[in-house]
């Protein structure tokens, strides 16, 4: 199954480097390397780590409506874009918008281990995780509130929107290692995660202390989400949907759903970002990346409900 979802991945790749805005052909050297090279790559990385933190947060957390959102990194990382928008830095150095967003995705990351403590626990992660997201939220509003005209509004809420259009390869280069070094440390909790299934005090006679297990989850995943929002402002939902779509057929064991949910959500993310470009031909304008992946994980919410 995993082989299938790799070369579903590659040819969304390859079909990602020939779609433009309402045209599907081969580009000239320029448009390939500057324009839809970075949107590629970075589709496959944010789409890889998001995937892959929702996975191991529903696994970690035991909680199957957890998503890399859960823990309010995405949140800070928006308000540092937005900081940056706000002080009108991002004008003189176009590099300090990613670069403001890491640094709010950083300290968000700071908040959420002091908060939940030396050794966290499912539940206080997760209240760690509402605290810092109402934190940003809350300051993301005021700044919202006194943004100086309304073209600074415009900018950051459209940024907040999510997307992946306009990027180049210095949001690659700044994006892409945090989210290889999260995703690195995510894919190397597949025997914690299965030991947690037995309960706690298994896993801490199997040699897997949950508190190592979710304080690792909490470092990858906030390495990814912040990282991703940091260039490509709020896509959510990603990490909802990708594991309840591949479950039914990689199955219910934590450990072997994670390289598939990578693949997977990179393959969404992709598909999804295509599918905003073809927008055009049906639409007047196409919808923002984050609203479209919302309108697709929004229903997983709701099956999941009515399930439970």
């Amino acid at each position: 199954m995993i082989g299938r979802i790799g070369v579903a991945t590659s040819v969304l790749a390859v079909l990602s480097l020939l779609v433009g805005d309402g045209t599907l052909a081969w580009p000239d050297g320029a448009i390939l390397l500057e324009i839809r090279l970075p949107r590629t790559l970075l589709g496959l990385a944010i789409g890889g780590g998001l995937g892959l933190s929702g996975a191991v947060l529903q696994g970690a957390l035991r909680n199957r409506l957890a998503d890399p959102g859960l823990l309010g990194i995405t949140g800070t990382a928006g308000l540092g874009t937005a900081l940056v928008f706000y002080w009108g830095l991002a004008a003189s150095f176009a590099p300090l918008l990613p670069l403001g967003g890491l640094a709010g995705a950083g300290v968000g990351a700071v908040l959420l281990l002091t908060f939940a403590g030396r050794a966290p626990s499912g539940p206080s992660l997760i209240l760690a995780g509402v605290a810092v997201s109402a934190i940003a939220s809350s300051l993301l509003a005021l700044a919202l509130s006194l943004a100086p005209n309304p073209f600074a509004l415009a900018e950051i809420t459209f940024w907040l929107l999510g997307g992946l259009q306009d990027r180049t390869l210095s949001h690659v280069a700044l994006a892409v290692p945090p989210i290889l070094a999260g995703v690195w440390l995510l894919l190397r909790l597949g025997p914690g995660l299965d030991a947690l299934t037995l309960g706690e005090d298994t896993a801490v006679s199997l040699g897997q202390p949950p508190s190592r297990t979710l304080r690792n989850a909490a470092i990858g995943t906030a390495l990814v989400a912040g990282a991703s929002a940091s260039v490509a402002g709020g896509i959510g939902f990603v990490g909802l949907a990708v594991p309840h779509l591949l479950r039914p057929f990689v199955g219910e064991r934590p450990g072997a759903l994670l390289p598939a949910a990578c693949l997977g959500g990179a393959a969404l993310l992709l598909a999804a970002d295509m599918a905003t470009r073809l927008m055009p031909l049906v639409l007047p304008q196409a919808p923002p990346l984050g609203v479209l992946t919302a309108l697709i994980g929004a229903p997983f919410l709701i099956v999941v409900a009515r399930r439970g």
